[in-house]
């Protein structure tokens, strides 16, 4: 597993719509097969969540190295035992699955930090993410500046600012599994204990983030997040000793 003080150079967010009422068993296939499969693989699975807006929609986190260790790792985890063995399953709880942004950190320090984090059913809390789909990219100090803001609100508060990506603008090199081109993205990624502890920052830090709205195409979109027993993201991330 590649587990390194901030993840991953490349990053994949992919939100699947699922068939009603199959949640529970791609969570299932996910926490007991699918992330020990991917990671042997080569790559990181940063977390699984439940869209707690959305009750047919499953989200998750991936990371890998660099662009070529992502084709690799894909190479072998698709191509072996583990996926080939439980992909109908899979494939059967799915509508679609095409709803995927590569991303990558967007300053050396905005990557998530994993390091002495477990998968030990430890409370999930609750993860919320913000999609700001832009015109164009924004400045390096202007997302510099958004991150300090939002880090120190949040950490004020007991919360995590977890990560800030952009897009990743490389090409797709494994082609079986599309991702969304052409589009400007900056994702921010934070963590709470609960919902109140979210409710009570909300507006504080949707104004610190409207910096971007001069540059944005659309309203940003917003992930709330819960995340599954084996996830390795959660709402609060208490490292082990």
């Amino acid at each position: 597993m590649q587990t390194t003080a901030t993840c991953c150079a490349v990053l994949e967010l992919r939100q699947y719509t699922l068939k009603p009422g199959q949640r529970e068993v791609l969570i299932g296939l996910f926490d007991e097969k699918f992330v020990a499969g991917q990671e042997d693989a080569g790559m990181t699975i940063v977390g699984q969540f439940r869209d707690l807006d959305a009750p047919d929609r499953f989200v998750w986190l991936r990371g890998f190295a660099g662009m070529p260790q992502r084709k690799r790792a894909l190479e072998t985890f698709y191509g072996g035992p583990v996926w080939q063995g439980n992909r109908i399953t899979a494939n059967g709880t799915m509508i679609d699955s095409d709803n995927v942004l590569l991303l990558r950190p967007a300053t050396v320090t905005s990557g998530f930090a994993l390091q002495g984090l477990a998968r030990d059913r430890r409370p999930a809390g609750l993860v919320v993410a913000y999609l700001h789909y832009l015109q164009r990219p924004a400045s390096a100090s202007m997302v510099g500046d958004m991150e300090w803001r939002l880090r120190s609100a949040l950490q004020s508060s007991g919360a995590q600012l977890q990560a800030v990506l952009v897009s990743e603008h490389s090409e797709n090199t494994f082609l079986a599994l599309p991702v969304r081109l052409g589009e400007e993205v900056l994702v921010w990624v934070a963590g709470f204990a609960d919902q109140a502890a979210y409710d009570a920052q909300r507006v504080a830090l949707e104004e610190i983030a409207s910096v971007l709205q001069p540059l944005q195409s659309v309203p940003a979109e917003r992930l709330h997040l819960s995340p599954t027993a084996g996830s390795l993201l959660r709402g609060m991330q208490e490292t082990q000793p």
